[in-house]
């Protein structure tokens, strides 16, 4: 009986749990895009992350990869 009910509560809070973590998934949205220069050779990039140590972020946050339409996906 006690073992029935154990699995029972197991089960019960497994199915939260997944709940859960499915609605968090559906509420999130993508990540920005940020145009980036070059310090070496004054390259511009469209990139959602940081190309590396010799960039500098110029402008963003957009919408698009192509970096033409400013604000935050989803909004």
């Amino acid at each position: 009986m006690f073992n029935t009910i154990s699995s029972n509560i197991k089960v019960g809070i497994f199915l939260l749990a997944t709940g859960l973590l499915s609605t968090t998934a559906v509420l999130a949205a993508p990540a920005p895009w940020y145009q980036w220069k070059s310090k070496l050779n004054g390259e511009f990039w469209c990139t959602q992350n940081i190309p590396g140590d010799g960039w500098i972020r110029i402008s963003g946050p957009f919408k698009d990869a192509q970096c033409r339409t400013l604000g935050r996906p989803g909004k």
